[in-house]
């Protein structure tokens, strides 16, 4: 089973002053190129890019570039734009993820064998990661049946597909899910990760 990856940088960034976060510096590097990398490595190919800003195209240009299909709709546009354009079957992550790793990747696509959602457990409000997780092609059509009922929540559409979880202690077999799922969503959210990314490299 072919799977593509995508990475998902829509949204307005309110909470970061209106800067794109995956081009901030987490390690060294912009977390696009971490995510980049992880995908490549999991998957074999380069992901697509779902971004709405003009200048998306530049971020790293040997990359696919599609804006949301339907804009305006939050995170479960995201994922739509994701599932349409990839085409699904796809693992998408948020670009303000910087901690992703491939083996993580390989493990969410590896569920959509049995699974048309196939999302990892987290200790998180939601109890799960809907913006680090797979898709199957089933959810095209569940997703727009939400979207059209101005459903927008990102696990809006589960009821209609067949949902698996990939348990909180599987998912520590890659790593702490506090720190894979670490999301940069303000400057101090990235002054934290780039300390977490240090400490987890030094000796």
């Amino acid at each position: 089973m072919h799977v593509r990856g995508v990475i998902l940088a829509g949204g307005g960034a309110t909470r970061y002053d209106g800067k794109p976060k995956g081009l901030e510096i987490v390690g060294g590097r912009r977390v696009i190129d971490h995510l980049v990398e992880a995908f490549t490595k999991s998957l074999g190919e380069l992901p697509l890019l779902v971004a709405n800003a003009e200048d998306a195209r530049t971020w790293r240009p040997e990359l696919s570039v599609v804006a949301d299909i339907r804009p305006g709709c939050g995170a479960l546009g995201g994922i739509y734009t994701a599932v349409v354009q990839g085409p699904a079957p796809v693992v998408v992550v948020a670009w303000d993820m910087p901690f992703v790793n491939a083996p993580l990747i390989s493990a969410l696509a590896n569920g959509l064998i049995r699974h048309d959602a196939y999302l990892p457990e987290s200790d998180g409000r939601r109890g799960v990661e809907p913006l680090c997780a797979a898709y199957g092609p089933a959810c095209i059509a569940a997703i727009e049946t939400s979207l059209d009922r101005d459903e927008r929540r990102a696990i809006a559409f589960h009821q209609a597909v067949k949902v698996g979880i990939l348990p909180l202690e599987e998912v520590r077999a890659f790593g702490d899910p506090a720190r894979l799922f670490f999301n940069v969503n303000t400057p101090d959210d990235l002054v934290e990760a780039d300390a977490l990314w240090r400490h987890a490299s030094s000796p």
